[in-house]
């Protein structure tokens, strides 16, 4: 098991970033959530075996997000962070 926090900024808001990070998540096996940021970033969060959460990470940055997407920085965090039960969209 593995769990990841992902930060992406650019035009990440207000162009259905959140709605099509769930709708990816429903091809892997994995919990978590996506929610804005009030700097203006957007925040995921996904826990699951490895190749399943590397997969959706891939999965984002091979979608059209990449086009709203000035950085993104990747780190690992402790599975009790994670919400269990689905991928959910959260506000902050």
């Amino acid at each position: 098991m593995t769990s990841r926090q992902v930060f992406y900024e650019g035009r990440v808001q207000g162009v259905g970033f959140r709605y099509t990070v769930k709708q990816i998540a429903k091809g892997f096996d994995i919990t978590g959530s996506v929610r804005n940021l009030a700097d203006g970033r957007v925040e995921v969060q996904a826990s699951g075996a490895e190749e399943e959460v590397r997969g959706f990470i891939d999965a984002i940055a091979e979608s059209e997000l990449p086009a709203h997407i000035r950085k993104k920085t990747e780190g690992t965090i402790a599975p009790s962070q994670i919400a269990t039960g689905g991928f959910e969209i959260t506000h902050e």
